[in-house]
């Protein structure tokens, strides 16, 4: 089978497509054979050594596809099913033709959902699931501050925060996006590059500030959450899309007002497999009812990783992408 592999950490030249041997499943495993594979933000940390991997590596846990073999103990799915993956359980790396994933950490796809989909869906939307339902449950009639509100995961926030009836603030970096994220129901929206964020967002909230705020950028936004937070607010910083967020002081969070700042990750709010079950069911429904609607924006051959990272790396993209097979 034909496998994205890299032997050394850096910039996206660093991956090459190689031929390696389709593997099969051990006791309690599952083969899936990828119809689509889910290219996120995680993977170029992994690749740049932000993230440490043990060399030579695979890439990529998120794909979608049909299973074509079953290891011993594997009750939960059989040949033919279709499933989808998020990390958690895959091996060597999703960027491939195949993948063996751990059968408990593999869900089933109902027939409503074609793989692409699912490809694109499944990681950002058990994200979003996990940061608006069970870390900060968000209410009807809340404000909250969602950065990079274009991009995969923030779609996705955007359109849940609106179907639990939030108010929602958005950040983006174009005014094609701002667009974008207007269409897809924020109530307000600030281009970061150009306006100050915090103060717009006290302008917005009569200076209040908000109770939570969605951070996946990092570096570049981080003054402007910290200064975005009402009192005793919550800062939740999921991601490093312009390098990683500076050290937090505990001075910092008295002085803005008793703040609280998280670095989540989804494999702690999946811990098991009802838990992973429970969260994909959720965006499943959310995705039939049509009250999240799933943007692939771009999409590349498998042998075309390097220009997918480079994208991805560029803010260039738009939704989701993907690499097909």
């Amino acid at each position: 089978m034909r496998a994205i592999r890299f032997e050394r950490t850096g910039g996206p030249d660093v991956l090459e497509l190689v031929d390696v041997e389709t593997p099969m499943p051990g006791p309690r495993q599952i083969l899936i054979h990828h119809e689509a594979i889910g290219v996120n933000f995680i993977e170029t940390y992994q690749r740049s050594g932000l993230y440490p991997m043990k060399l030579p590596s695979g890439l990529g846990g998120e794909a979608a596809g049909v299973v074509t073999a079953v290891g011993d103990e594997v009750t939960r799915f059989k040949i033919g099913d279709r499933v989808a993956t998020a990390g958690g359980g895959v091996g060597p790396g999703a960027y491939a033709d195949y993948s063996i994933a751990a059968a408990e950490r593999a869900v089933a796809l109902p027939d409503t959902i074609d793989s692409r989909t699912a490809a694109a869906a499944l990681l950002k939307g058990m994200t979003t699931e996990f940061l608006l339902r069970r870390l900060h449950r968000v209410e009807a009639g809340e404000t909250i501050l969602v950065h990079a509100a274009a991009g995969g995961v923030g779609q996705i926030m955007v359109q849940w925060a609106k179907a639990l009836g939030a108010v929602v603030i958005a950040t983006v970096g174009s005014e094609a996006k701002a667009a974008r994220v207007r269409e897809l129901g924020a109530d307000h929206v600030i281009l970061y590059r150009d306006q100050d964020v915090a103060a717009e967002v006290r302008r917005i909230t009569g200076g209040k500030g908000v109770p939570v705020a969605y951070d996946s950028v990092g570096k570049d936004t981080f003054e402007g959450t910290l200064g975005s937070l009402a009192r005793r607010g919550l800062f939740v910083s999921f991601g490093n899309a312009s390098g990683p967020p500076p050290p937090v002081e505990g001075r910092q969070l008295m002085l803005g007002g008793s703040l609280f700042f998280t670095r989540p990750t989804m494999v702690d709010y999946q811990a098991t497999t009802e838990e992973l079950d429970t969260s994909a069911a959720a965006l499943w429904a959310m995705i039939g009812s049509g009250q999240v609607k799933i943007e692939i924006g771009q999409t590349f051959a498998l042998a075309e990783a390097r220009k997918a990272h480079e994208a991805l790396e560029s803010r260039a993209t738009v939704g989701a992408s993907l690499l097909i097979p």
